[in-house]
């Protein structure tokens, strides 16, 4: 993710602020503009223009859950009939709001999936909502277990994302972290795995990907559910870290896709703001991780992207530590991971690119 300032004071401001902390100014991100804009009030309407120039004034009004909700900092032109942005269209169902806590684990949801999407514009790949394709657009569901027995699984099926919104719970999510035995675990991740199954859908599924999907991952039509009760009986291979991104991995070709799919995404984002900072690694000692390289990474090869990757993680590790914490990159990557990484980073770039792929039931 890129860097962002005021646009009437320049102070250094992030994606999900609504305030500069410098002059005061409402913050708002404009989707057409790919910024985090300053505004000021226009009239009495509830109208705000923005300062950013590339806008040349223009006039937007605040999504209704920013400006009702305090959940969401995306703006609208102020002509559009809408009154919920990009974003928070496709959450079909929020959690109940008569809990208190629901609205915190609520404005968590939002903000990890407004990331998500983000990062999903800057890599060129479409998002149709359910009202564009009401048969396989994207959707969320934002649920809650019930009674006794009744369980919400996060999981995605044919466009539906659904998250369980204990997820946002960072006590309990680092719970079943520790429980599972999962080096890592957070709200971004989920979204980042779930919408690795979704893209499975619109990009693999069909397509002239599938074969060398099966050469790679396996084949996917080996049967979900029982290959998902063997993991848990049986657990991972030993030696799975040789060939997958993660355990749970290991279930299934799907989860495999999946894994690696928010994997990359968490590359990207990663070095794309490390570069964003102007971040660069020099150190005296020759035989230290080097990293000159902090140019956007728009069009970079894949093997510049792992180039990069290595010696940021070393640092990133490294300075965790010195803060007593836990590595923030907590992983090894096996030759074969790599090669699957890249083949996502391919079918990535080819859609990104508006490459049309013909499909068995059509043209994507």
């Amino acid at each position: 993710m890129k860097t962002f300032h005021c646009d009437r004071c320049q102070q250094h401001v992030f994606f999900e602020n609504v305030k500069c902390e410098s002059c005061a100014a409402l913050l708002g991100y404009v989707p057409g503009l790919g910024a985090v804009s300053a505004f000021e009030p226009a009239d009495d309407a509830g109208l705000w223009r923005s300062l950013n120039a590339d806008t040349n004034g223009a006039l937007f009004k605040q999504c209704t859950n920013y400006s009702l909700e305090n959940v969401c900092n995306w703006m609208i032109p102020a002509d559009s009939v809408e009154t919920l942005c990009p974003a928070c269209k496709l959450t079909n169902t929020i959690p109940n709001l008569a809990q208190p806590e629901n609205r915190v684990y609520w404005y968590r949801l939002e903000t990890a999936k407004r990331r998500l999407l983000y990062a999903l514009s800057a890599l060129g790949l479409k998002v149709e909502s359910r009202h564009v394709n009401p048969e396989g657009g994207l959707r969320f569901e934002f649920l809650e277990d019930g009674g006794v027995g009744e369980k919400v699984l996060t999981g995605h099926d044919n466009g539906l994302i659904t998250m369980n919104i204990a997820e946002a719970d960072d006590a309990h999510r680092e719970k079943l972290r520790t429980e599972m035995g999962e080096p890592y675990r957070t709200l971004l991740g989920h979204f980042r795995h779930e919408i690795g199954h979704y893209y499975f859908d619109q990009l693999v599924t069909g397509s002239k990907w599938e074969e060398p999907f099966r050469e790679m991952f396996g084949d996917q039509r080996v049967d979900y559910a029982a290959a998902l009760a063997k993991h848990y009986q049986d657990g991972p291979p030993a030696d799975w870290d040789a060939s997958f991104v993660s355990a749970y991995a290991t279930t299934h070709p799907w989860e495999d896709w999946a894994e690696t799919w928010a994997h990359y995404l968490h590359i990207v984002d990663t070095i794309d703001t490390a570069a964003a900072c102007g971040l660069e690694l020099k150190p005296d000692d020759d035989n230290e991780p080097t990293l000159t390289d902090s140019t956007p990474i728009e069009n970079k090869s894949f093997d510049n992207l792992m180039k990069r990757w290595f010696p940021l993680t070393y640092a990133l590790n490294s300075l965790n530590r010195s803060l007593g914490l836990a590595d923030a990159y907590p992983f090894t990557l096996a030759p074969k991971v790599v090669e699957k990484l890249r083949f996502v980073h391919n079918v990535i770039e080819a859609a990104g690119s508006g490459e049309v792929v013909t499909k068995a039931e059509g043209v994507m």
